[in-house]
C-alpha cells in the first residue's frame, strides 16, 4: 500500500511540473516585449547614429489640413561638452528644404517648447501619413526616417498647426 501512495505522489508531482513547464515553456523561448526599444509618444526617436554627438527624440510634423506647411517637433539631446549643429533636410530634388538648428553642450532642445518649432513651408504631405527626413551631426553620415505627420485634431497639437502660407497679393 506505501508504494501505491508514493507512485501515486510521484506521478502528481510530475504531472504539475509538466504544466507548469508546458505553460511557461513558450515564455523562455520568446523576446520579450520590455526589452525591444520602441517610441513610446506620437513621434520616432533617430538614435540609430553611431557616433553622432546629437540624438532626435520624439520627432513628428504637426501639418496644416493641407499639408501644405508644417512644423518640425522634437527633442534634440547633446550629451557632449561641446555645442554642436543638427543638419534637416525635408524632400528630395529641387523641394528639399534644409534647416540647421545649433544645439548647446550639455542641452536638450525641444522643438516647441523651449525652442521654437522649425517651420517647414511646401511640406506637401498631409496629415496622416509620413515624410522622409534626413538628421545629420557631427562628422558621421545621418539617418533618414520615416517621420509621422499629424494634424490639429488633438487638443495638444493645435497650437503647434502652423499659420498657412498667404499667396502673394496681386
Amino acid at each position: 500500500m506505501g508504494g501505491t501512495v508514493k507512485s501515486r505522489l510521484f506521478a502528481s508531482v510530475a504531472v504539475s511540473v509538466a504544466v507548469m513547464l508546458g505553460a511557461s515553456g513558450c515564455a523562455m523561448i520568446s523576446p520579450q516585449g520590455t526589452t525591444i526599444p520602441y517610441s513610446p509618444g506620437d513621434g520616432i526617436n533617430v538614435s540609430d547614429v553611431q557616433g553622432a554627438p546629437l540624438e532626435v527624440r520624439n520627432a513628428l510634423v504637426v501639418a496644416t489640413p493641407d499639408g501644405a506647411v508644417g512644423n518640425l517637433i522634437a527633442g534634440v539631446v547633446n550629451m557632449t561638452s561641446e555645442d554642436h549643429t543638427l543638419t534637416i533636410q525635408v524632400g528630395e530634388g529641387s523641394a528639399k528644404t534644409t534647416l540647421q538648428l545649433q544645439v548647446p553642450a550639455n542641452s536638450v532642445s525641444s522643438l516647441g517648447e523651449n525652442v521654437d518649432p522649425l517651420r517647414i513651408d511646401d511640406l506637401g504631405v498631409k496629415p496622416g501619413a509620413t515624410v522622409k527626413i534626413y538628421f545629420q551631426s557631427g562628422s558621421v553620415n545621418g539617418a533618414i526616417a520615416n517621420v509621422p505627420v499629424l494634424g490639429g485634431n488633438d487638443e495638444y497639437l493645435r497650437s503647434y498647426v502652423p499659420e498657412p502660407t498667404l499667396a502673394p497679393q496681386i
